[in-house]
């Protein structure tokens, strides 16, 4: 394994990943452990993923460790981000990976209490991490990296219910981004193109997510297929290294030229 936390991350602390057992939140865990960096990651209820993903990692020669969440709790979220800062000397990078379930409907046909649902689990759960979580980052100079949707550049019809809170939360990072600068704060958002993972994959499995949604995805991005979760990963592992020391405020779009 190579083990360079010092080179890529701060000396000291933990990346605390939130969202880590989901299809986008595991690889990224995988990638950021595999570069050196100590990682903690949330779960909200599947204990057994939370399990396997210890469980994958535990001869990494990192500390790894695993946080029941619920972002729908502010005291929840932090009670996690202090256990995380004293368990881990701090926290250098917020990883923002979670996300509700897809569910396509025109804007017109979204019933108002699942809309509030997605804007207070996304949006005010993104929010309330930053509040508990600010200090600890401001210590270590580090970064946030939210993971967020392609469709805050080009609307993707149907989608409301993502792309909605997730405009919330690039906002919050904008304004993180003007604001703690000062403090040596980065902050950035991945534009999330329709990935091969996570919640495409439950949204088919449940049929909330029609067949002609991922194929007219394909169809419509210039490089012809669905991303995979390490090209999140990837990405998520520049933006929070000192590769991307003077890179702050940006949307990094990874999705296939889609948004082209």
């Amino acid at each position: 394994m190579l083990n360079n936390q010092e080179s890529q991350f701060p000396a000291s602390g933990t990346a605390l990943v939130v969202g880590g057992t989901g299809g986008l939140g595991r690889a990224i865990v995988s990638r950021l452990i595999a570069n050196g960096s100590a990682v903690a990651f949330t779960y909200h209820s599947n204990t057994a993923a939370a399990d396997s993903l210890l469980a994958e990692h535990n001869d990494s020669g990192v500390a790894v460790s695993a946080y029941q969440m619920d972002l729908m709790d502010s005291a929840s979220i932090s009670h996690v981000v202090e256990s995380v800062a004293a368990a881990g000397g701090g926290i250098h990078t917020l990883v923002y990976s979670a996300g509700a379930p897809l569910y396509l409907r025109y804007i017109g046909a979204i019933e108002s209490d699942r809309m509030n649902f997605h804007l207070q689990s996304d949006v005010m759960g993104f929010f309330n991490l930053v509040q508990s979580s600010l200090p600890y980052i401001r210590e270590l100079q580090g970064s946030y990296v939210a993971c967020c949707s392609c469709g805050l550049e080009k609307w993707p019809i149907k989608d409301a219910l993502s792309v909605v809170p997730k405009a919330g939360i690039a906002a919050l990072v904008k304004g993180l981004a003007r604001e703690e600068g000062r403090y040596g704060v980065r902050a950035n958002v991945i534009g999330t193109g329709v990935i091969d993972a996570g919640i495409t994959q439950a949204g088919l499995e449940s049929g909330d997510v029609p067949q002609n949604f991922v194929s007219g995805a394909i169809q419509t991005t210039p490089l012809g297929r669905l991303g995979e979760a390490d090209d999140i990963a990837e990405a998520v592992l520049f933006l929070a290294s000192k590769r991307a020391k003077f890179i702050t405020g940006q949307v990094l779009n990874v999705d296939g030229g889609w948004t082209v």
